[in-house]
């Protein structure tokens, strides 16, 4: 189910921004202000249905992007290909999303070409200097994981958190804290939903929650994954002078066909693009104050 504009302008949150909002939102492809944006969905560990393609095809995820994308000003190329991201080329997108997975660097799962160290580089330098905002979507914490006993790579400082494991698929609630970021307001001020639940470590004291996971009653697998302490499951963060949106949710195909999903995400884009503002002051600590708590 794809939105249409006045349904998706309610759902990001525009409206609720003003008239001055609304044109840059949805007259942007009139007026010249249509932000490119680059949907990298390469697998270089697991690959996730959602953006698994059937030959030639677009993935799900990548398809349901690009037309919401269109709707909003926003012109999106899905891509697995990581030489995309040479120095040279980083200023043909405004804004990154990444539904990825493993070191990028290498072909990987999906043998797609891959990054170079130095493209990695760049695109993070380009997101600390606030040059490109980013996007990233639910395993998008599963990459560029930090070394065994050491800290936090800088790929997983600029995304405020790290993947260690998941439970079972579940109907699990979620606590919205910050109902005025663009999007988030459509769910409510708690909501349940059907998805497969990351847990982290290494979550920065930047976050700025938007949505957290409430972990009590929640099924562990063999990791005791929820365990611990409520924590965040949406939130954005400043890297630098930069601007990341990050949202754990989007394993399953029917989330993707959620309005409010959907809704979120182009709320997501506006905020890191500069389109929409949006609250980045760090609050993890005052909303989940056990959050690097640990099972175990």
């Amino acid at each position: 189910m794809i939105l249409n504009r006045r349904r998706m302008l309610m759902a990001s949150g525009a409206a609720a921004l003003g008239a001055s909002a609304f044109s840059r939102t949805l007259l942007g492809a009139q007026d010249g202000d249509r932000k490119k944006v680059l949907f990298f969905t390469k697998s270089a560990g697991f690959q996730h249905s959602v953006i698994t393609r059937a030959g030639d095809e677009l993935a799900h995820a990548e398809t349901i992007l690009i037309e919401i994308g269109k709707e909003h000003g926003f012109d999106v190329t899905a891509s697995k290909d990581g030489r995309l991201f040479q120095p040279d080329r980083l200023d043909e997108w405004d804004a990154f999303v990444f539904y990825t997975t493993g070191d990028l660097t290498q072909p990987g799962t999906d043998t797609m070409p891959p990054m170079s160290p130095e493209g990695r580089d760049a695109l993070l330098e380009a997101i600390r200097s606030g040059r490109k905002g980013f996007v990233g979507i639910h395993c998008a914490t599963d990459t560029f994981h930090s070394p065994p006993g050491e800290g936090p790579t800088p790929y997983i400082e600029m995304i405020g958190g790290e993947f260690i494991s998941h439970g079972p698929q579940q109907v699990a609630r979620l606590r919205v804290v910050d109902e005025g970021f663009p999007g988030a307001g459509a769910f409510g001020s708690e909501f349940e939903i059907n998805d497969e639940w990351y847990a982290f470590r290494n979550m920065s004291d930047q976050i700025h929650a938007i949505m957290v996971q409430l972990t009590e009653g929640m099924r562990s697998g063999r990791a005791n994954d929820y365990e611990r302490p409520d924590y965040p499951n949406t939130w954005v963060k400043r890297f630098g002078d930069g601007r990341v949106f990050y949202t754990s949710m989007g394993h399953r195909e029917d989330v993707w066909t959620n309005p409010k999903y959907q809704g979120l995400l182009i709320g997501g884009l506006n905020v890191v693009t500069g389109r929409a503002e949006a609250d980045f002051s760090p609050n993890v600590s005052e909303v989940t104050p056990g959050y690097q708590k640990l099972p175990g």
